[in-house]
């Protein structure tokens, strides 16, 4: 208990991709010796905007589980837990939703966004308009004082912060920590479109799981510089899909400066930077992929590590909703 709580985790509303390896996954694993870490199958939060489909959610969350494993999350080193079998998290919300407005809750601009990108305008399915108080409840539960982040969750993490500061005035006590937001080194990953969102549903996304031809058809498919015409004509880097990939993974600082360089005075085609994409993200796929069929052929004990996770999750998160309880004078038997 001596090291710092680190709470992570995903929706599972599909295979995990590259966009989620280089903006968390690859620092779980770099944190897993040295942070105690809880990494969240979200699958309760997912239905907030799913539950047309539920079965979906249900699917996808062997699907995420097989991904942890697969980037070498080790369950000796870290809890991976099922959300919607952690019955405290559910009960925390309910009491933590007293201490939040609706006006509050519009006016986060993560979720203002998220609104507008779903089209939902005064549609709003209630579960989701409250869902930074169900994480909140996540972040709360397992009293976390580190949580990895994108920029745009810092809105996340100040509501779940102001959740705490209320609760910790009202008990009179510091009952709950804080939480510090960990930024990627990275921001948002781009599809292969060129769209800010990458998303397997949008087809722009590239699964950790893909083939090798898979591979080979996204990089063929991205966008470059549409003035870029001719090899010898100069071409623009910046909003570069292929360059902001290559910025990501290839490990060749150096070499890839001078492809720039090159790229923009012209005479580089297109075709050289994607060959050399290609080979970059199969090298980083291909154990990744291997290493999920290997866990793929044993699904019962997936299936176990999953288990075993969310049996100690609910342990941890139970104590801190009789603390709360206690602590804001509810009654107990």
């Amino acid at each position: 208990m001596d090291k710092p709580t680190i709470l992570t985790g995903d929706r599972p509303t599909g295979p995990l991709h590259i966009g989620h390896y280089l903006g968390s996954l690859r620092n779980r694993v770099a944190l897993q010796d040295s942070h105690r870490q809880f990494v969240l199958i979200a699958d309760a939060q997912a239905l907030t905007d799913n539950m047309n489909d539920p079965a979906r959610v249900t699917r996808n969350v062997d699907e995420v589980a097989l991904d942890y494993l697969a980037v070498g999350l080790d369950p000796a080193k870290v809890t991976i837990c099922l959300q919607s079998q952690l019955p405290a998290l559910s009960e925390l919300t309910m009491l933590y939703l007293n201490l939040v407005t609706v006006a509050r809750l519009e006016r986060n601009p993560t979720v203002k966004d998220e609104i507008h990108a779903r089209g939902f305008a005064r549609d709003i399915p209630a579960g989701f308009l409250c869902y930074p108080v169900a994480q909140a409840a996540d972040i709360t539960a397992f009293r976390a004082t580190v949580v990895p982040v994108g920029e745009d969750q810092l809105p996340m993490i100040e509501q779940t912060n102001e959740i705490v500061r209320r609760l910790n005035r009202q008990s009179g006590r510091n009952l709950l920590p804080e939480a510090t937001a960990l930024l990627s080194e990275f921001g948002r990953l781009p599809g292969i479109d060129g769209k800010a969102k990458m998303s397997k549903s949008l087809g722009n996304a590239i699964a950790l799981s893909a083939s090798d031809g898979e591979i080979r058809q996204a990089v063929k498919m991205m966008y470059t510089d549409s003035n870029h015409l001719r090899v010898t004509d100069p071409g623009r880097v910046e909003g570069n899909v292929v360059f902001t990939y290559l910025d990501a993974f290839d490990p060749e600082t150096a070499e890839l400066e001078a492809l720039k360089a090159h790229y923009r005075r012209g005479g580089l085609g297109d075709s050289v930077l994607k060959q050399r994409l290609e080979a970059i993200l199969i090298g980083v796929i291909a154990p990744l992929r291997e290493r999920r069929a290997a866990y793929a052929a044993e699904a019962d004990t997936v299936r176990d590590i999953v288990r075993n996770g969310t049996m100690l999750a609910r342990v941890v998160t139970q104590q801190t909703l009789e603390w709360v309880k206690s602590a804001l004078g509810l009654y107990a038997f």
